[in-house]
This record gives structure tokens, sequence and C-alpha cells, in this order.
């Protein structure tokens, strides 16, 4: 995929936190490094809007991570995590981001998806057939929609860099070890 980056193209990006969150955890134990990833993928380009749409519990855990992410300036759009009876938990941005990156794709020449979501699939091909937005696609190849990557404009596979875009925990004797930043990275 060779695709053209122009410095003057207007980017919008749009991440799904908690797919590219459990990637990094699941695949490495690490957590992600969202501002080195929107820096590289953005590639010097003019950037109009990055958002991260997240969930909030109850405990408020992650408030020093929304505040790491609003210092990388990237904004947050929140949503309260659904407990449902029997406790099964439900924390779905799809449509909300699905709908945001066509509301703002008449403003944009690319969009960025950082997501591994193969439901995003008609997404993207509605941005570059009706919009005419260079759509790209940014998540772990490893865990990502291997149709997802093949609809996209160009693809930015984290796994090939994962020092660069990962915080790891330090390991000993091949345990990890609780790793507590005096501030959450984003």
């Amino acid at each position: 995929m060779a695709v053209i980056k122009q410095k003057d193209q207007r980017v919008g990006v749009f991440i799904d936190t908690a797919n590219i969150y459990h990637s990094a955890k699941n695949l490495y134990h690490g957590k992600i490094n969202f501002g080195q990833v929107v820096k590289d993928a953005v590639a010097g380009r003019s950037l109009i809007r990055a958002i991260a749409y997240v969930i909030t519990t109850e405990s408020g855990e992650e408030k020093g991570f929304f505040d790491a992410l609003e210092k990388a300036g990237i904004e947050t759009k929140t949503k309260n995590l659904q407990v449902f009876f029997g406790g099964a938990k439900k924390a779905d941005w799809d449509v909300g981001i699905a709908i945001d990156a066509v509301k703002m794709a008449q403003k944009l020449d690319t969009i960025i998806l950082m997501s591994g979501d193969g439901d995003y699939i008609p997404l993207v091909d509605y941005l570059k057939n009706t919009h005419g937005c260079q759509v790209e696609v940014v998540a772990f190849g490893k865990s990502a929609s291997g149709k997802l990557i093949e609809v996209a404009d160009d693809f930015l596979d984290l796994d090939e860099n994962t020092r660069k875009y990962l915080i790891t925990r330090p390991q000993r004797k091949g345990k990890h070890i609780p790793h507590q930043p005096q501030e959450e990275q984003a």
C-alpha cells in the first residue's frame, strides 16, 4: 500500500481505546503509548482532532489515564460501563465512533481508525467511497481483522515496533512484577 501523506492533509484520529488497550495487554502484557502512536500515525500532517473513546467506572480508577491522554493532545469521550443483572458488563463505542467519523468526514482528508475490529469494515468502505476520505488503520496486526487491513488505504502495524509503542512491565525470572508508574502514560 503506497499511500501519499501530504503535510496539508486534514487528519482525524478515532481511537477505539478498549480494543487497542486489550490487544496490548493480551498480546504483550503492556500498556500502549497512545501519544506516540498518534504522533507516528499522523506523520506530520495537520491533525484536526484526535479522540479516544473511553469507559468510566464507578471506582474512577481510570482518571489518571484520561488525564494522560489529554496531556498528549487527545480528547476523550466517555461513557459509563454498563453492568447488567448477573454481572455481565458492556463497554462498546463502535456506533459512536462510526457516527463521529461520518459526521466529521466532510472536514477531513484522512481518517485514522485506531482499532483492529472487523466491525468497522462497512465504515471504512463508506468513508472511502462516499466521502472520498483516505482511511488508515492502526492496530496490532496479530489481533486485527485481515479484511479490515485489506480495505484500508494504509495500515500501521503496532506489532512491528513494540519497543516504541508499548510501555511494558519489567520482568524477573519469567514473572511479571507489578509496575506502578507515578503517572499513567497516554
